[in-house]
């Protein structure tokens, strides 16, 4: 079992920045590939972006050059850094651990709107 606590949404106007964190616990953290999910209202839930255990990065398109994922293994945390934000970018957010079974936290809401 692993437990994820996302904090970090919001809301920002558009252009601005924002970093999302989601701590897990209760396995152990290296093992897993950590993500971030997205969903807005009506639509599909889709992934922003993925870091794998050895640390490869993979990203929407749609957010590429704008976010920015990492991991802290010590700290047991993977960021998201979101950046030059857009009315599109609304959505809540969801951390994954993808390993065999995939975890999920309960989301943090990001809005953006002037």
């Amino acid at each position: 079992q692993v437990q994820l606590v996302e904090s970090g949404g919001g809301l920002v106007q558009p252009g601005g920045s924002l970093r999302l964190s989601c701590t897990a616990s209760g396995s152990i953290f290296t093992l897993y590939a950590m993500g971030w999910y997205r969903q807005a209202p009506g639509k599909q839930r889709e992934l922003v972006a993925l870091i794998g255990s050895g640390g490869s990065m993979n990203y929407a398109d749609s957010v590429k050059g704008r976010f920015t994922i990492s991991r802290d293994n010590a700290k047991n945390t993977v960021y998201l850094q979101m950046n030059s934000l857009k009315p599109e970018d609304t959505a809540v957010y969801l951390c994954i651990a993808k390993r065999i079974t995939n975890y999920w936290g309960q989301g943090t809401q990001v809005t953006v709107s002037s």
